[in-house]
């Protein structure tokens, strides 16, 4: 038996796996809120709780930069070590590896109705990027290791500079500025960032809140409250806010594209973007993702595909465990 996680900024969520012929077969899952608890380790206790089955192996996917085994999450402010959790559960092994890292193992496991094809394009090659906004922003990649398996490039993109690409998004910088004293990608590719870029076209646009918004505001998330009501065409400001935002993430998708030469295509997974489907597949993500100059034919070759399946960074810990298909760097 093999538990995965998948610990957010803002969730976990834990399944138990087990080997059934040549596949994995999920036997037990739950999530969990993190501002409910203190720590990942009353998670565990309340989740091994309610079964019989003992894994033997456990490998989280974590939101955050993985050192020596240990993690501090980014956006939560968790410390999570693997040997405490290994000497606490009494299991035999147990992996951290970033979270984009074990969506990233999860690709070569996705079926057709895990994936929206957003560009058909060609598979060429074997280089995959994958990128996903929610909490905060992650991206991963998988190159060839031979003898088909992967090596994962696990990284802190998301963390990298925001780079506008028009008086507009420049602008957005000099409004976040005001905020921060740098302004990264996933200050503007995530929840939060969803919001910032509401605030900014208000401002920008001198446009005053109804009652209702303000109302809805209080009650729900910010970024949910924006991306119903763009999508519903209720608030004009929410509208162009859920368009932009995922008109930079097509940009940074198409980036990561160039980066690694990812010919086996660009995935993007996340919370956010199965919300904003009918936005992802319009002109808003591929256009600009193909935007890159004399490199547009190129990119028009590459696969992007969409993650619906919201368990592919659970599903993919437990592959990380499993080590059939990945080799670790």
């Amino acid at each position: 038996m093999i538990l995965a996680g998948d610990i957010g900024g803002t969730k976990v969520n834990l399944g138990l796996y087990g080997e059934v012929g040549e596949q994995l077969e999920l036997f037990k899952e739950a999530r969990y809120e993190c501002r409910d608890y203190a720590g990942l380790d009353q998670i565990l206790d309340v989740f091994l709780a309610e079964t019989d089955h003992r894994p033997e192996l456990a490998c989280f996917g974590v939101a955050g930069l993985v050192k020596g085994g240990a993690c501090r999450v980014t956006n939560l402010g968790w410390n999570i070590d693997s040997s405490q959790i290994k000497e606490a559960l009494g299991i035999k092994q147990v992996w951290l590896i970033n979270d984009l890292a074990a969506m990233a193992c999860s690709v070569p496991f996705l079926g057709d109705d895990d994936i929206e094809v957003l560009q058909k394009g060609v598979e060429e090659g074997e280089g995959i990027a994958v990128l996903a906004a929610g909490t905060g922003l992650g991206q991963a990649f998988l190159v060839s290791g031979g003898h088909g398996r992967y090596r994962i490039l696990e990284t802190e993109g998301g963390h990298c500079d925001f780079a506008p690409r028009n008086p507009f998004e420049m602008e957005l910088l000099h409004f976040l500025l005001q905020e921060f004293e740098r302004v990264s990608i996933e200050r503007v590719l995530s929840g939060e960032g969803i919001y910032r870029i509401y605030r900014y076209i208000c401002d920008n646009q001198e446009l005053e809140e109804p009652d209702w918004i303000l109302d809805e505001f209080d009650a729900k998330s910010l970024s949910r409250v924006v991306v119903e009501n763009g999508l519903n065409g209720k608030s004009k400001p929410c509208k162009i806010a859920i368009e932009v935002f995922v008109e930079i993430y097509g940009a940074v998708a198409g980036n990561m594209a160039l980066q690694l030469k990812t010919t086996g295509g660009v995935y993007v997974g996340g919370g956010i973007a199965p919300g904003l489907v009918s936005l992802m597949k319009d002109r808003f993500f591929i256009e600009n993702f193909l935007d890159k100059g004399r490199f547009r034919g190129w990119l028009e070759r590459i696969p992007v595909r969409l993650i619906l399946n919201d368990k592919a960074s659970l599903l993919g810990a437990a592959h990380y465990a499993l080590d059939k298909k990945f080799v670790r760097l």
